[in-house]
């Protein structure tokens, strides 16, 4: 199988996405699209790509006989350009979030099951021999029935740009990371929201840069999230800082460093505060990482003819979370999701 990539979007994320293709045996880039021409030109010379350059995802898809198009692009395009590559023919990778509404994503899913084209999203965080190794430390049983997982998110990042002027920019455009770990770690999908999001003093965004959530999950646990995208200072990992606590003990992961647990020590008495035995996550996952990593998956559910891990069928259940969070900020009311 040969895929004839379209890029769509010429920004600084696209680097990564075009870097994987020029290296990937069986994929070809066959044009980029940008509504600023002249970055898709600059783009093409910087990589050395002999390809045609386009304004217009239509009139790239109808030149090129593209058969798969990155969605690098703005969030607020993802719809657009996703509904008319799949309405086209063609599958299509694209960076989170899915959409900008609910809504918006919802149809893109629908679009993929009435076409039978695969829309699959960047979840990079879900590959990381870290986080993996967490999934499988708290999925092992070795901290007992999960009753909680908690994650805090604390960074100063000074983008610039749309994240500025969004009136969500941590819930939509990162916590969206957060939630998807979330469901990659424990297994279970959210079943309600409470969100209280906030912009506090000091902060560089026009919309609510900080929340607190609360979810409830199908397994019966609960998910705590708390986050700001304007703490300068005492900052943690991109990743978050977790904990799990469990019917036998706990798991942290900081982030950065591989998960350990604290669970029951069957040879000690009970007590009031009762003795522990540190257990070490393993490190066994030998994929590549981070985009890399995310983009082989996709790549091998596409020639095998299965939903990625992180189709939209899926990740639709992680958009649900941003948005039910949104609606809950809103309204100050818990929303079922």
């Amino acid at each position: 199988m040969t895929h004839k990539i379209i890029v769509a979007g010429c920004g600084g994320m696209s680097n990564t996405w075009i870097d994987y293709a020029i290296q990937r045996a069986n994929a070809e880039i066959v044009g980029l699209v940008d509504i600023f021409e002249e970055s898709a030109k600059a783009m093409a010379a910087k990589k050395g790509l002999h390809v045609p350059t386009f304004t217009d995802l239509s009139a790239a898809l109808a030149a090129t006989g593209a058969n798969l198009v990155f969605d690098v692009t703005i969030p607020a395009s993802h719809k657009t350009i996703a509904i008319t590559a799949m309405q086209a023919g063609c599958n299509v990778f694209g960076e989170k979030p899915m959409a900008e509404s609910f809504a918006d994503a919802k149809e893109i899913v629908e679009v993929s099951q009435a076409t039978g084209k695969r829309y699959s999203v960047m979840q990079n965080r879900r590959f990381m021999k870290q986080i993996r190794s967490y999934r499988d430390l708290v999925g092992s049983g070795a901290v007992g029935t999960v009753g909680s997982i908690h994650a805090d998110f604390f960074l100063g990042a000074h983008f610039g740009g749309f994240r500025d002027a969004m009136d969500n920019p941590l819930i939509v455009d990162m916590a969206i990371h957060t939630f998807d770990q979330a469901r990659f770690i424990t297994g279970a999908d959210p079943v309600s929201v409470y969100c209280h999001e906030f912009n506090p003093p000091g902060s560089w965004y026009a919309g609510n840069a900080s929340a607190i959530c609360i979810y409830e999950m199908s397994d019966g646990s609960v998910f705590s999230y708390r986050g700001s995208w304007c703490a300068d200072g005492l900052n943690t990992s991109w990743e978050s800082d977790w904990r799990v606590t469990g019917s036998k003990g706990g798991a942290r992961w900081d982030g950065s460093s591989m998960p350990y647990g604290e669970v029951l020590d069957p040879e000690k008495p009970e007590g009031f505060i009762r003795e522990m035995v540190r257990i070490e996550g393993q490190d066994v996952y030998d994929g590549s990482e981070g985009h890399w990593g995310c983009l082989d998956e996709m790549f091998a559910a596409l020639e095998a003819g299965r939903p990625a891990e992180t189709d939209c069928l899926d990740n639709i259940k992680s958009v649900a979370m941003v948005f039910g969070a949104v609606e809950s900020a809103r309204t100050g009311l818990k929303v079922k999701l």
